[in-house]
């Protein structure tokens, strides 16, 4: 599992170096900000995958006497710094467009080396992102799943900027490729939200969507379980981590709860994919229980 996922993020280091290499020599040979923004998102983009790399070698590790759970949240510290990386991008793309926006007209050379680079960045990136998302949602990683984001947005920012090329060339739109570069601005910020929202959400342990409603669901179909309380989730890097008290009939023996736990953590594992699940068992109050069947009765 854990080589599937260094071997995805490794080549997406190799993408990213080619890509940004790329876009950099088109870009200073025919002097076209919207190839030159491209160039530094993806250059930020090829840091973004390297410590996804690294962050995907050590997120694994099982946990030990310093780190308790683990070292998943890794993961999640290197989505944060993602997405600082994608706001430095933001200001750097904003102040050169608008710089030659004010200045007017700026010629530029669009060569056919400014359409296959172009063109090629967008086949790298769909398929880096498809096999990124893959193997992200196979593994519930949020680091391969930020790096798959990143490439997935240079596919629509290198498709405005080839929009910007074909303004230029065939219309004689002089800001169009400035205003192609703003419009990749504004779709990096869209990203670098998301990524910093998740990444933040994460590392402050806010309960994960959609997972209390899983686990309440699967303790209803329990009728051993009385009731339940303080339950809890977070998440940290692919694991959720899952614990709640749970009331049982105090005629129940040791044994009979032990297995009614067991299958409760069981079924809660087949729907929350790496989860640890802690239950705490305690006996409902005798007086309850005779209150509730004399409720019955009446």
């Amino acid at each position: 599992m854990v080589q599937e996922k260094k071997n995805v993020a490794l080549g997406s280091v190799i993408a990213a170096i080619f890509i940004t290499g790329f876009k950099l020599v088109i870009g200073l040979l025919t002097g076209s900000l919207g190839i030159l923004s491209e160039a530094l998102h993806s250059g930020l983009d090829m840091v973004a995958a390297m410590i996804t790399y690294f962050s995907v070698r050590v997120s694994d590790k099982p946990a030990d006497r310093e780190h308790n759970y683990g070292h998943g949240k890794v993961e999640n510290l290197s989505a944060l710094i993602e997405t600082l990386l994608l706001l430095v991008t933001c200001i750097w793309i904003i102040s050169e467009a608008v710089h030659r926006l004010i200045l007017g007209k700026l010629d530029i050379e669009v060569s056919v080396w400014s359409y296959v680079v172009v063109i090629c960045s967008i086949i790298i990136d769909f398929t880096r992102s498809r096999a990124l998302l893959r193997v992200a949602k196979k593994h519930n990683s949020q680091a391969l799943e930020a790096d798959a984001l990143h490439f997935s947005t240079d596919i629509w920012s290198s498709t405005v900027v080839l929009f910007g090329l074909l303004c230029y060339q065939f219309l004689g739109w002089h800001k169009a490729d400035s205003i192609a570069a703003l419009f990749v601005a504004v779709i990096v910020l869209y990203v670098s939200y998301k990524l910093g929202r998740k990444a933040v959400d994460v590392l402050l342990d806010k309960s994960p969507i959609g997972t209390r409603k899983i686990v309440q669901d699967i303790l209803t179909d329990f009728p051993e379980v009385l009731k339940y309380h303080g339950l809890k989730a977070r998440t940290a890097g692919a694991d959720t981590f899952i614990k709640f008290n749970v009331h049982f009939n105090p005629d129940l023996s040791l044994r009979e709860v032990h297995e009614v736990c067991d299958k409760i953590e069981s079924e809660i594992k087949k729907k929350v994919v790496r989860s640890e699940v802690y239950i705490h068992a305690e006996p409902e109050e005798i007086s309850h229980l005779e209150n509730e069947e004399n409720d019955d009765i009446v």
